[in-house]
This record gives C-alpha cells, sequence and structure tokens, in this order.
C-alpha cells in the first residue's frame, strides 16, 4: 500500500478585513516534513497517520502541511500556489493506494467558495476512482457536495473544545485502510438540520448527544457519524449545520440515520446555551463568592478570523474599577516590540487594542508597568502546542494585560503563566476565545461566563450578512422546514 498525505487548513471569516496571506500560513505551519515532529491541530493527524502507515510497512508521501490563524478570505494566488504545490508531489507520487488530507472545512478563497470542495475534486481526478480519499475536517465545517462526491470517508473532530484531532485521524485511518484492503465499502450522506448555533460539547444537551453519536458506531453496519457544526461567519450556500453518516455499503441506512440525528438536534435547539449580553454577564460575574472567574471574550475569538484586539470587556472593567483581572492576549506585535525594547520594570504610557477597525472598539490609553517577558511562548489545546509568539505582560493599577506578536485565541492558563503572572492571584481572568480555551481554564475557575460580546463574530446568527446563504434556517427563521415546504 502507498499512502499520499497532506494539510492545508483555514478557516475563513468572510467579514473579516485581515487578509489571509503568505504571511498567515508561514507563521504558523509550512513545512513538508509537519509528521516529523511538527506541533499544532495540523501536523497532529499527518503525524498519526505516518505512524499508522510506517506499522504497517507501507510507502508514506507527505506533502505540505500549512495552516493559517483565521482571518478573511484567502488571496487567490496563495491558496492555488499552495494547492498545486500538494497536487504536484500527489502526481509525482502516483500510483496511490489511500489520499488522507487534513482540512478545516470552512477556507475559502478569492474566487473559491469551497476550497476543500476544490481539492477533493482536483485530487479525485488525478487518482481515479479507485484510490481511497479520507478527509478530517474541524466541525466548524461548510460541509458540500463536492465534498461528499469525491472523498471516500470524511470525519470531523467531535468535540469542542477540539481536544480529539488525534482519535479522529485514527479513525478515518482505520475506515480508509479497510476499504482499500476490501473489507468495508464506505458510503456518506448527510442531512440538512437548517441550524446555526455554538455546540459546545461539555455541556448539556450537546454532551449526551455526541456520546450518542459516539454510541452509534461500530454497530448495525454504522462506521462513523459526525456532526458538523457550520461556521456562521463563512459567507458559503451550506453554511449551517449537517449530520454526517459513513455505514458499510449501505445509502438508506446512512440517509436515515443522518436524518434521525438531525431531527434530534431540532428538537432540543431550544435547550441550547445561550449567552448574556456583555454587561448582564459581567454583573453575574460579580456576585460569583469565590475566584477566579472566568470570563470568555465570545466575539473577539482570533479562532473565528477577530482580531483579538477588541477592547469593550477592557473598557467596561475599568469603567467598573476592576482591581485583581487578568485580560489575554491581545494582539499588537509593534507594542510587544515597544515592551521589549524598554524591559522589565518600564513604567509606559501604551495605546491597548482598538486598531485594527471598527469592530475592535475604541484605543484605551493607559499608562503601564511591564511585569514580565516571554519569547516564543507556546499554549496547548488539549496535547497540542500552539506558538504565541512573543508576549509582555503589563500591568496598569491591578489590571494585568498580556499582548503577544502572533494573533491566536487563548487557549490554556499558559497564555498568562509564560511571563509570570501568576493566575491564583487574580480574581476576573478574561480570555479572547469562544470555547477552546474551557478545557485548560475549567480545572481552575470558580465559574466560567460566555460574554455576548460586540465583535467580529458576536453569536447572533440572526444578523450575519450573508450574500451567499439564504435565511432558511434556524434562528434567523423559526421553522425553515415550513418555510420550505411552502415555496
Amino acid at each position: 500500500m502507498k499512502l499520499f498525505m497532506a494539510s492545508l487548513a483555514t478557516e475563513t471569516n468572510s467579514f473579516s478585513p485581515i487578509p489571509t496571506g503568505w504571511s498567515g500560513f508561514r507563521e504558523h505551519l509550512h513545512t513538508k516534513k509537519a509528521s516529523r515532529g511538527e506541533a499544532g491541530l495540523y501536523a497532529a493527524a499527518v503525524t498519526v497517520w505516518r505512524r499508522r502507515a510506517e506499522e504497517r510497512g507501507w510507502d508514506v508521501v507527505e506533502g505540505l502541511s500549512t495552516y493559517a490563524q483565521p482571518a478573511g478570505p484567502t488571496v487567490r494566488e496563495v491558496y492555488e500556489t499552495m494547492r498545486d504545490d500538494i497536487l504536484d508531489d500527489l502526481r509525482a507520487a502516483m500510483p496511490v493506494d489511500i489520499v488522507l488530507m487534513s482540512m478545516h472545512g470552512a477556507m475559502i478563497a478569492q474566487g473559491y467558495d469551497d476550497c476543500e470542495g476544490d481539492m477533493m475534486a482536483r485530487m479525485r481526478d488525478i487518482v481515479g476512482p479507485q484510490a481511497k480519499i479520507g478527509l478530517e475536517l474541524d466541525p466548524h465545517c461548510h460541509l458540500t457536495e463536492a465534498m461528499l462526491h469525491n472523498a471516500t470517508a470524511i470525519i470531523c473532530y467531535k468535540e469542542y473544545p477540539h481536544i480529539d484531532v488525534k482519535e479522529r485521524a485514527e479513525e478515518l485511518f482505520a475506515i480508509c485502510a479497510d476499504a482499500a484492503e476490501g473489507r468495508i465499502n464506505p458510503v456518506m450522506r448527510d442531512y440538512d438540520c437548517r441550524m446555526m448555533a455554538m455546540y459546545h460539547t461539555p455541556f448539556e444537551p450537546v454532551r449526551s448527544y455526541v456520546d450518542m453519536m459516539s454510541a452509534m458506531e461500530g454497530k448495525d453496519g454504522v462506521l462513523s457519524v459526525s456532526l458538523a457544526h457550520g461556521f456562521p461567519w463563512g459567507d458559503n450556500p451550506r453554511a449551517g449545520t449537517r449530520t454526517l453518516v459513513i455505514t458499510d455499503g449501505d445509502a438508506d441506512l446512512a440517509q436515515a440515520r443522518a436524518q434521525t440525528l438531525g431531527q434530534g438536534l431540532w428538537d432540543i435547539r431550544d435547550q441550547l446555551r445561550r449567552f448574556p449580553p456583555m454587561d448582564e454577564g459581567i454583573e453575574r460575574a460579580l456576585a460569583v463568592n469565590g475566584a477566579p472567574v472566568v470570563m470568555a471574550d465570545f466575539a473577539d475569538n482570533a479562532g473565528g478570523g477577530a482580531p483579538s484586539d477588541a477592547t469593550y470587556v477592557l473598557r467596561a472593567a475599568l469603567d467598573r474599577g476592576f482591581k485583581d483581572i487578568a485580560f489575554g492576549t491581545f494582539w499588537d506585535p509593534v507594542l510587544v516590540g515597544m515592551c521589549m525594547d524598554a524591559g522589565i520594570g518600564a513604567e509606559m504610557a501604551v495605546r491597548i487594542g482598538g486598531k485594527i477597525g471598527p469592530m475592535s472598539g475604541d484605543p484605551v490609553d493607559l499608562t503601564v508597568t511591564v511585569r514580565g517577558i516571554a519569547r516564543d511562548a507556546v499554549q496547548h489545546l488539549g496535547s497540542a502546542a500552539m506558538n504565541m509568539g512573543d508576549c509582555v505582560w503589563l500591568e496598569a493599577d491591578g489590571l494585568h494585560i498580556i499582548v503577544n506578536t502572533k494573533r491566536t485565541q487563548t487557549f490554556h492558563p499558559q497564555a498568562f503563566e509564560n511571563t509570570g503572572l501568576d493566575l491564583r492571584k487574580m480574581k476576573y481572568i478574561v480570555v479572547k476565545s469562544s470555547q477552546h480555551f474551557y478545557d485548560g481554564f475549567a480545572p481552575i475557575a470558580a465559574e466560567i461566563i460566555h460574554l455576548a460580546t460586540p465583535g467580529a463574530i458576536t453569536p447572533d446568527f440572526t444578523i450575519i450578512p450573508f450574500t451567499k446563504r439564504d435565511d432558511n434556517y434556524w434562528p434567523k427563521t423559526q421553522n425553515p422546514f415550513a418555510e420550505r415546504n411552502d415555496q
């Protein structure tokens, strides 16, 4: 057997002012040796696949693995160059039995609404109908017809936060290997739930729903079950939630199970978590008896394409006279450089945040002391190491702010502690993240409050200015099934 594998990933926020270009991809991961020890989510899958293939004595050819922090649409020339690099390596590797790709599922480039579908179609043209193509996706994907038509098997991570990337890579490898060796015949079917929502898997009712999905696998011919959450801020005709089932040769069973799962999700839609408006959430935090209280600045999550320099919560904390509160992380390479030049102990007048655009709010001017510096800092999401770049810890009369050079969301207390900040001394912690922080911060938090903050990805799915997606989804339309039937 011969395996070709590669990874090309980013999540596109169609409404972000930040272009996704060469610097975005080369900043985090850009190598053809990712499986040989590189860090990050999009090196994890190829690392698993190499190990599993070499254990079987297969030949392995590794193409490009690259990832860019979510932002606006990828520059056309950048996408086409990376895509064609991977495809050229695939052609050179032919003949191959299996192709495994790690992608995000919500990548949009200039001229391409569906980069993953484009890649799958071009790969299928090269390898022909007999080779098996496996695609591992983030659940915040647009599950498109081009993906489903050209891939042999598609598997989404089940957990949000995404702590199961390696487990899903193992699962995809096993299905594609069994298919290539003639033991199974994977058949995929999906179902449009006509919903747009956030599905935080540690909490009910989603926890039980995901456990039910897992329990279906390996029984009655069901090979795999995925929930494609969808990415609401990607302007794609297929934006939204879909269930996906893979069976062993039984298309009717796959369709029936996907529909049953989709209807089950629809039935619990009113039980999904609601996020309090920022001011209400802050008042809740003040009433908590215990510390630290972790507040999530939901809408300024770099992992959703936000700038990570919004000042709304910082300004609210200043207005209320908060003390012993830590904020992280603000993206500002210029300010980090200034503070590193000044050194630990320096007092400086600085301008925090509000620099990328209107979605970031107004800048905040503070006199700060540089309390700590960390070069080439790393934080973790599960077992995956995530690079933060250089970081500085600034303190202004009881307000503690982490500023860093590589735009990224906050995953773990390490994001603060790398600089020497002791979170045990904080009453409140504000993280710029929507949910990936949860796995790292839940063990230390007295309470966690997700704030429906203003910003780039405000969790109000009725106001997203789609141009390519219709309005026939909940909660934009209260009963999208009835609306569809009336047309």
